[in-house]
This record gives structure tokens, C-alpha cells and sequence, in this order.
């Protein structure tokens, strides 16, 4: 039997806090294309061509090859295409993406010690993602209160769902529905998540005799505004042991600043498939903290009288500490105004993959220079953290969350990225620049984000929607301008990335109507997104 309207949506008291499952957390995974005007012109191939100050958060050695000091600064625009704006997020906005200098020190004839620091911003998170669906006429699809009623047919957390049972107050009188791990158990289900909250409490319980009911769909919309960046100060040491060997080590420093509001609306059908309501969910979500990592690498030259070099670096996992917190609401037919959901916060910890580099550079003259790049990190192995409390020193300890570990590693892929650029100077105050980028895909085809996992993340998540991303493509360019000790460069980036966008997950365990354990695997559909992006890069340079 099927509920095919809702009455007024219930407010969550003291159950919201923000997801860290691994689709969530894959946001903080990966860098973007950035920097100086001359390092996007070039790809980002410098890495084993070195003297440029982007290299610091990559290969730290090439900030061993400056001769002289310099400082620069670089801003943009960035803009997305093949968009509508959503929640006042514009396609085209300025972001300022890079500030540093470099102080180059000389010890003799040939070696020199090199110090430095820089600002970057390692990921720009503006973007808007827009996605809809409908089953045609006559047609009706699954819809999100309805995984959330499957869910509880199975009984318990051991399976992949819950026991949806009343909580009562002193007085006997009903006051909402929890899903428990079991029939026995007095404790919230690790599978019941902050959506499957809200569904229960405001969309499958009906008053009128106290039963729960679901509604299939016929569509969807959905639109989500990304917000924020991951901001990087790195600081550098350097130097060289004569004219072939030079070594850096790097110590990064990772600020996050994420903001993400979501509206999803569900359009409801009867059992004639006549349409009747729609169902809206909204989500704004926060995440804070900050990080660091540390990254060594070297540059040598094989042959003496050559100018080829070899390029090769390793970076540690970036240690993050993070908050997240969201509000998140559900409304509907018969509504009278917005219900808020609540607020609370989650702390947690996040550490990403290993990072290795290998990287080749060439110069003919002083009118050619040739650069590649292969880097590669396993974001499989990236490690989602609960955090148990504080030691006697008042340090945050925290164990791995195994079961959504297992996820992750089904989930994500190990990423390789491939670079290739190529600067061309006509006179010697004149340089041309390209550039090309493949970045291998972070997801797995069949990956998804499983909500019938007993995990903390699972727990904590208020949104159910995920994006299987394909490979990146940048495409780049640049100018630059170069008399006395200064330089003007610009640069154009073109990044664009298509994936596949499910509203829920899209294979769901449940017990049918004879109690035989059932599995979908089409229960949610993929719509193809993509993500396009322009980029116009300035940059100001001195060297002294």
C-alpha cells in the first residue's frame, strides 16, 4: 500500500551533523591546474625545468634553480559554461591565485641555498551542477522515501537497514519514528541516515493511523552551488650540490573552506501513475579545517654537457583535522512555510594517499623549453578517520572507519596525471606558451555511495546524491613579456570533465513480500553531467 500525499514535515532535534562518507570526502582529493600565468601556460609541466615558483608544491626542487630573488602574484577569472545560476552563484567570478617570493642565496662559485614561500589555491570549488530526469508519461521511477522504506524491510543494521519503530514520551503519546539497529535494540541504526530521518518522520508516516507508507516518482530536479577553495601556503628550502643535483623539501600548509547548498525536488505519482505532489529537500552543508603534508624531491642532470634533467618527488598524505555541519529541511503539500531541520557539527579527520612524481625537461638554447610531467596518488587507499577523544596531552586521537574504508576502496581509483608543455621564446623578452592535461578518472564506474554500510558517515549523511566524474581534459596557453627585472604573463586554461549523476544509490538490498532477500541494481538511473570550465590567468613578476 502506498501514501500518495504528506502532512507537515517534522523539525530533526539533536540528529544533524555534516557526512564524511567517501563521496563526501573525495571533495578534498586532487588538485586543480594552478598557479603563476607561465606554469598554467606550460600545462603545469615544470617540475624537472624548475626556477619557477608553482613547482613548490609539486617538485620542491626546482626552487633550487633560481639565481636571483623574485616575487610574483597572479589572479583570474574563472567562469563556468553550460549553466544556469543557481543561489546567487555567478558563472564567472575573480579569484586571486597566487602570492609568494623566493630569496636566493649564494654560498660559492656554484651552490646556492634557496628559501621560499607561497600562496596558492590548490582547488577552486566554485561550481554549479544541475541535473534532472523524467520517466514519461505513464512511467514512474523510484524515488528517495522509498529507499528509505525498503531500508527498514530488512529489520535490522546487520543486513543493511533498520527497524523504523515509534518513540513515545512519558505519557505514552507518540513523538516520532528512529530506525534502531534491531527489534531489540534501543540504539540508532549506523545505516539511518539524517535524509532516512526526515522521510520517516515527514514523508512516510501518516498521523491518521500511525503507518508508514511510500510514494514512487516520475522525476526529479536537482541543482547544488559549490563554494570555497582549499587555500595552500607552502614554504620551501632549497639548494644544489654543484651544476647537477638539486634537492628541495616542502612543507605545506592546507586551509579548507567548503560551502555547498542542494535543492532536490522529487514529483510524486499515485498508483496510476497520475501525478499528485512533489517533494522538496534542501541541504546547505559546511566544511572547515586544515591540514598539512610535506613534499621532497630532487632534479639531476644524467649528462653533464646536456641540459636534459630528470625531475622525481614524493609527497606525503595531507594530514587534515575538519568540521562539517549542515541544515537540511523536507516540505511538501499542505506546508506552511519552511520547518528548519536543526543544526549540529561533526569532527573528524581525514588523511589523503601518498603522492609520487616523475618529470622531464629539456631547454635548446635559450629560444626552447620542453617539460612532462607523470604523477600518480592511489585515492583508494584514502583513510575517512572517526575521532575517539583526547590523550593526557590534549591531542585529538582517531581510529579508521574500516567499513566505509571498504567503500572508498570500491568507490575510488588511483589517479595518474599526465602533463606536457612547451615554451617558445621568438626575442628574448617574447615567450609562447602551451599546454596539455589528462588527469585518469578518481571513480569507479560502479561506484556508489552505499547508504546500507553500518558507518558513522552513513549516519551523519543528509544528502544521498553522488557523481561517478570521468577524466579531465586542460587545455592551456600563454604569452609572456619579459624587460629588465619584470614579467607580465598571461595564460587561458579550458578544463572540462563529464560524469554521471545518480539521485540515490543505485543498487538497494531489501526483503520482498515472502521475506526473500532481493537486490536491485537499477534503482537509481545515471543523468550525464559534465563540468566546464574557462580560465584567464594574469601574473606580475619581479626578479632582483
Amino acid at each position: 500500500m502506498k501514501r500518495y500525499l504528506f502532512s507537515v514535515a517534522l523539525a530533526m532535534t539533536s540528529l544533524l551533523a555534516a557526512a564524511q562518507d567517501a563521496y563526501e570526502s573525495s571533495r578534498l582529493l586532487g588538485n586543480d591546474l594552478n598557479g603563476t600565468a607561465r606554469y598554467v601556460g606550460m600545462g603545469g609541466a615544470m617540475e624537472a625545468l624548475g626556477a619557477e615558483i608553482s613547482t613548490m608544491s609539486t617538485n620542491p626542487a626546482g626552487i633550487g634553480l633560481f639565481r636571483h630573488s623574485s616575487v610574483s602574484a597572479s589572479m583570474g577569472i574563472v567562469s563556468q559554461s553550460g549553466v544556469d545560476v543557481f543561489d546567487d552563484l555567478g558563472k564567472t567570478n575573480v579569484s586571486f591565485d597566487q602570492a609568494g617570493f623566493v630569496y636566493s642565496t649564494q654560498l660559492n662559485r656554484t651552490s646556492f641555498v634557496n628559501f621560499g614561500i607561497n600562496y596558492h589555491k590548490s582547488r577552486n570549488f566554485d561550481q554549479i551542477l544541475s541535473a534532472s530526469m523524467r520517466a514519461g508519461q505513464g512511467a514512474a521511477m523510484n524515488s528517495l522515501n522509498k529507499l528509505t522504506y525498503m531500508k527498514n524491510s530488512l529489520g535490522n543494521s546487520i543486513d543493511g537497514g533498520y527497524d523504523l519503530a515509534f518513540q513515545t514520551d512519558n505519557a505514552g503519546k507518540i513523538i516520532g519514528i528512529m530506525g534502531y539497529e534491531s527489534w531489540d535494540s534501543g540504539d540508532r541504526a549506523q545505516t539511518f541516515t539524517q535524509f532516512d530521518y526526515l522521510n520517516a518522520n515527514a514523508v512516510l508516516w501518516d498521523h491518521n493511523d500511525n503507518k508508514l507508507y511510500y510514494s514512487d516518482a516520475n522525476g526529479y530536479d536537482f541543482n547544488r552551488s559549490h563554494r570555497g577553495s582549499i587555500s595552500d601556503v607552502d614554504v620551501n628550502l632549497s639548494g644544489n650540490v654543484g651544476n647537477r643535483v638539486y634537492l628541495g623539501m616542502t612543507l605545506g600548509l592546507h586551509n579548507v573552506n567548503y560551502l555547498g547548498f542542494t535543492e532536490y525536488t522529487e514529483h510524486m505519482v499515485n498508483s496510476q501513475k497520475v501525478p499528485t505532489d512533489d517533494i522538496h529537500y534542501s541541504d546547505e552543508r559546511k566544511i572547515t579545517g586544515m591540514g598539512f603534508d610535506i613534499n621532497v624531491g630532487a632534479i639531476f642532470r644524467p649528462v653533464e654537457e646536456s641540459p636534459f634533467r630528470v625531475g622525481v618527488y614524493i609527497a606525503t598524505p595531507t594530514w587534515y583535522e575538519l568540521t562539517t555541519e549542515n541544515h537540511t529541511e523536507v516540505w511538501g503539500k499542505g506546508f506552511r512555510g519552511k520547518n528548519s531541520a536543526g543544526y549540529d557539527e561533526y569532527k573528524f579527520k581525514l588523511f589523503t594517499p601518498w603522492r609520487f612524481g616523475l618529470s622531464l625537461g629539456h631547454t635548446i638554447g635559450n629560444s626552447v623549453a620542453l617539460g612532462a610531467t607523470y604523477d600518480y596518488s592511489g585515492y583508494s587507499s584514502t583513510d575517512v578517520r572517526v575521532n575517539t577523544g583526547r590523550n593526557d596531552y590534549g591531542d585529538m586521537e582517531s581510529v579508521s572507519d574500516r567499513v566505509m574504508n571498504a567503500n572508498v576502496t570500491k568507490s575510488l581509483k588511483g589517479v595518474s596525471t599526465l602533463k606536457v608543455g612547451v615554451e617558445l621564446k621568438p626575442v628574448a623578452e617574447v615567450a609562447v606558451r602551451a599546454g596539455y592535461n589528462y588527469v585518469s578518472p578518481m571513480y569507479s564506474a560502479k561506484g556508489m555511495r552505499d547508504t546500507q554500510i553500518s558507518s558513522n558517515g552513513v549516519m551523519y549523511a543528509s544528502t544521498a546524491d553522488y557523481t561517478n566524474w570521468k577524466a579531465t581534459n586542460r587545455f592551456t596557453c600563454g604569452l609572456g613579456y619579459k624587460t629588465g627585472g619584470f614579467n607580465v604573463d598571461l595564460a587561458y586554461q579550458y578544463n572540462m570533465t563529464k560524469g554521471d549523476f545518480y539521485p540515490f544509490q543505485n543498487k538497494v538490498t531489501y526483503l520482498d513480500e515472502y521475506g526473500t532477500m532481493q537486490e536491485t541494481t537499477d534503482f537509481s538511473k545515471a543523468t550525464e553531467v559534465s563540468f566546464k570550465r574557462h580560465q584567464i590567468m594574469l601574473t606580475l613578476g619581479y626578479t632582483f
